[in-house]
């Protein structure tokens, strides 16, 4: 056959989208919560926009670390190209799955939403991970979140946190948070809790305590934030988030992600893996550097809380 004719064929076949690959991603998201919806809505969105055309096996654990590891396990039996890690223990679960499955312990497993990923035991080094895993990190800026609430309180002398002391993510930040209270003069005063069952009553036990709360992203706390804001309306406490998602719910502000954004940049990472041959072992994990403003007026007065002017003029969201 002429070669002319056979080039113009392969460019033809190559260039249709008719014959292009089609990549399995399988998701293992822990909980549903408008943070973690919003990232795999922003990875899905932007491997379309880069014309990777991929089908999606997607699973949510509700919060369940056991039915975490679970979906790890069945991911195994779905031979996907690519692994979507959302949240901290849904990467844990997903890790320690891959090294056990001769299927899984060569795909790129991808992690987004994910505090301190050394930590956590994922990654070697955050510039080169050593193994099929890399991501996205949301390591949260502790400090320009403190000096937000320093400007709502001057005079803050006592901060409640409630987290869950067996989220790795959770207990870095907070060691965070404690450091920085260090620093700026203010006690920080911990509520731990182990299920979103606790949550009410660890609110409850700050009442008085505390000058204000500050959530951080913690998976267990934000899927009950709802039984928080109830009690901290109720007792007029003034409620931070760490993420911006949580203010169009309840809390009063956050400086945060935009988590959709942050989903979007995993899935450039996710086309560099799957399509331009990307090794994981090799690949830094990458953190958002981008952050936005939202404040909740209504919330704000609920909680007997006065919003700079200073700060108003600053937001990039008001919900009124």
């Amino acid at each position: 056959m002429n070669k002319i004719i056979v080039t113009a064929m392969l460019v033809l076949v190559l260039g249709n989208p008719v014959f292009a690959k089609t990549y399995t991603v399988s998701v293992n998201q822990f909980v549903e919560h408008p943070s973690l919806d919003a990232v795999l809505k922003g990875f899905q969105d932007s491997l379309k926009a880069q014309s990777v055309d991929a089908k999606y096996s997607t699973h949510n654990a509700q919060a369940n670390m056991a039915t975490a590891n679970q979906i790890a396990a069945q991911i195994a039996g779905e031979n996907p190209d690519l692994v979507l890690a959302i949240a901290t223990p849904s990467a844990q679960a997903s890790a320690l799955a891959s090294k056990k499955s001769p299927t899984l312990v060569k795909t790129p497993l991808l992690f987004t939403a994910i505090t301190d990923p050394v930590g956590a035991g994922l990654v070697d080094d955050l510039e080169k991970p050593g193994k099929n895993i890399t991501g996205v990190s949301d390591m949260l800026p502790v400090g320009k979140h403190m000096a937000m609430l320093r400007q709502f309180f001057p005079g803050l002398k006592k901060l409640g946190v409630i987290y869950n002391a067996g989220e790795a993510n959770s207990k870095t930040t907070v060691a965070m948070v404690k450091a920085e209270g260090a620093k700026s003069g203010f006690e920080v005063v911990a509520s731990p809790v182990a299920k979103t069952s606790d949550v009410t009553q660890a609110a409850k036990s700050l009442v008085g305590k505390v000058d204000a709360i500050y959530l951080p992203t913690d998976n267990t706390v934000i899927s009950a934030l709802e039984a928080v804001i109830k009690v901290c309306e109720k007792e007029k406490m003034p409620l931070f988030s760490a993420d911006v998602d949580s203010v169009k719910r309840g809390t009063v502000a956050a400086l945060a992600f935009d988590y959709y954004q942050h989903g979007y940049q995993t899935g450039l990472m996710a086309k560099r893996l799957l399509v331009d041959g990307a090794d994981s072992a090799v690949t830094p994990v990458e953190t958002q550097q981008e952050l936005v403003l939202h404040l909740n007026m209504r919330a704000a007065a609920k909680m007997g809380v006065t919003v700079p002017e200073d700060v108003k003029k600053t937001a990039d969201k008001i919900y009124e």
